[in-house]
């Protein structure tokens, strides 16, 4: 059985998307306007990626930025016309203002979805009860993977909350049988640890992108996070 570690690589456009494959990507996070950390590509971009390379694609549903779902109808929108471009996997995630997961938004979003997988991304990090959160949302289909620093600031605050969820006594607790898929001020020097922990999941952008923003993905960069993952 393999012992492969998932690299999950943020690309803007079709040249991010084949650095990171060339590199050793095994999926991609499609986002436009990372200065709003993140939000849906257009039905083109996500048209132009999937015919440039030929790894899965996730694609942010997400139109403003923070964590609350806004205009819900408009995300249903969104949905349903990446759907129709080909799209089959999907990143989204909305709280309410008290930090509750917002479970209203969530299932009508995923009514245009046809049970696609996806990640429930880092508003983890913002929930008022992460546990409470997981087991809300532990039957909704198509949920695999946890996007998550394991704390707002951060993969280094984080790294206590990410081993004991990894922890294999919890996995066959309801809401923890998710991939745990760890972003957000992540480094090198933190692979072993959480590898050591059982953590197979690993997101990176900045880092895939030494550059800066500004500059493509680097193929070289993400071949070091691929060897460092095995």
């Amino acid at each position: 059985m393999s012992n492969r570690a998932l690299l999950e690589v943020i690309a803007l456009d079709a040249e991010d998307a084949v650095a990171a494959q060339a590199g050793g990507a095994d999926r991609l996070e499609l986002v436009t306007d990372m200065a709003a950390d993140g939000l849906t590509p257009s039905r083109e971009t996500f048209a132009a990626i999937r015919a440039a390379v030929d790894i899965p694609l996730r694609v942010m549903l997400r139109l403003t930025d923070g964590f609350a779902a806004g205009d819900v109808a408009g995300l249903a929108r969104a949905a349903r016309e990446l759907r129709a471009e080909g799209a089959e996997e999907f990143v989204l995630g909305f709280l309410h203002p008290d930090g509750r997961p917002d479970l209203a938004a969530v299932e009508a979003v995923l009514a245009e979805l046809d049970g696609c997988r996806w990640t429930f991304h880092r508003a983890i990090d913002r929930a008022a009860d992460r546990d409470g959160l997981r087991k809300a949302l532990a039957d909704l289909p198509g949920l695999d993977t946890y996007l998550t620093a394991g704390a707002a600031a951060g993969v280094p605050d984080g790294l206590g909350v990410l081993i004991a969820e990894a922890a294999a006594g919890r996995r066959g607790e309801p809401g923890y049988g998710p991939r745990i898929l760890v972003g957000g001020g992540l480094t090198l020097s933190h692979v072993p640890v959480l590898r050591e922990a059982g953590i197979d999941g690993f997101h990176i952008g900045g880092a895939a992108r030494p550059s800066g923003w500004a500059r493509p993905v680097s193929a070289a960069a993400v071949a070091e996070w691929r060897a460092a993952l095995g």
